[in-house]
């Protein structure tokens, strides 16, 4: 497939000191930001505390959330709206305790969170609580099954795994009369005694993460060392394949910078560094790699049919021969992750942001980056080559 006629014959070389400057800039800036500015927002994948989704069964404001988690203590902690119901939440929350041992710090983080929990009942659902009721809007597999086999013990296992599978749907029970529908379909017997013993709490947990300060920090360390492994990797690869290690140093350079102006950009937006966000930045520097070795492959066997001409042509000739391929293969992923930006949902919003971002980065570097990083290897050493022989 050819979206040129005939093979354009742009000078992209051309700007190679204008992209130079505009990396220089955006990194700059993304350093000043981080450490001087806003910082990176670390999630609780990289941080400490504890990541608390809720769903309620009636729409809540931000602001009375904040005060029941106030009255706790807890008023600094991160409330974000999600959807537009007005019903379901993230919390986020920290309280520094210094403890000696890993397991004090989870626990300490677990205490928080059921501390959390806590604040957001309320008192008509702490007081059925207090009488010994269980509510079935928060009751576990486990605890939901050993119930029922006080009420129906020959099919206890397979009415909790209808239930539970309902609650995953629906996210919250809202009414009694929704478990005598399909799927659940439980009789007026079984109902009627689950009603006694069990009530229908107004708010439910959808999902509870807890990281202590050195867990976050040793996850830290693991996702640095796996950019940096992941780039060592390529270089030797790259070095060996081409026989050359400027190669390898070029897209070295190219990978670091992808990083770094991605970061830079994220920096900006306050989203949140979590264990997707690192997935997508090694993906990213798989994507741009693949293009990198494309056009540096190009410029080997351009170099063995053109050798009287200077390699700032040969390498403006690859970069314009893979033209159509770059622009096809980066067309394609960036309309899929536009799709997941736009329609994923909040769960892959960030993800989605930064490989759009990538994707434009991997282009631009790859075209404006790569080959210059070549060429000026070869200006400053291969002429010291020359002279040595």
């Amino acid at each position: 497939m050819q979206i040129f006629k005939k093979t354009p014959n742009i000078d992209f070389l051309k700007f190679k000191w204008f992209a130079l400057a505009l990396t220089i800039v955006l990194v700059l800036a993304g350093i000043l930001n981080i450490t001087l500015g806003h910082g990176l927002k670390m999630g609780v994948d990289f941080g400490e505390g504890t990541l608390i989704r809720v769903m309620f069964k009636d729409p809540v404001s931000v602001s009375a959330i904040r005060q029941l988690l106030s009255d706790v203590g807890l008023g600094n902690s991160v409330i974000q709206e999600s959807g537009k119901s007005g019903r379901e939440f993230q919390i986020r929350t920290v309280e520094v305790r210094t403890t000696s041992q890993a397991s004090e710090e989870i626990e300490s983080h677990q205490i928080l969170a059921n501390k959390v929990i806590a604040a957001l009942q309320n008192k008509e659902d702490q007081q059925r609580l207090a009488q010994g009721l269980v509510d079935l809007n928060n009751i576990d597999s486990r605890s939901l099954t050993a119930l029922l086999m006080t009420i129906s013990p020959d099919s206890a296992e397979q009415i909790a795994e209808r239930l539970m599978s309902y609650r995953k749907d629906q996210s919250i029970i809202s009414d009694w009369n929704e478990l005598k529908k399909e799927p659940v379909s439980l009789s007026d017997d079984v109902l009627n005694q689950l009603q006694a013993k069990t009530f229908l709490g107004q708010m439910t947990v959808l999902s509870k993460e807890t990281v202590g300060p050195q867990a976050g920090k040793e996850l830290r360390k693991k996702a640095i060392q796996a950019i940096i492994w992941s780039l060592v990797a390529m270089l030797v690869f790259i070095a060996f394949r081409f026989k050359g290690v400027e190669f390898g140093t070029a897209a070295i350079f190219t990978l670091t910078q992808d990083v770094l102006i991605c970061l830079s950009i994220y920096s900006f937006t306050n989203r949140e560094i979590n264990l997707p966000i690192i997935a997508a930045f090694l993906t990213i520097v798989g994507y741009s790699v693949n293009d990198t070795i494309v056009i540096f492959d190009r410029i080997r066997e351009l170099r063995k049919t053109m050798r009287k001409e200077p390699l700032e042509k040969i390498m403006n000739m690859s970069l314009n021969i893979n033209l159509t391929r770059t622009i096809i293969t980066a067309g394609t992923v960036f309309i899929a992750v536009l799709a997941l930006f736009l329609f994923g949902g909040k769960v892959i919003n960030d993800f989605a942001f930064i490989m759009l971002v990538g994707t434009i980065e991997g282009v631009y570097s790859t075209v404006f980056m790569s080959c210059p990083v070549v060429l000026w290897w070869d200006q400053l050493f291969g002429k010291q080559k020359k002279v040595k022989k």
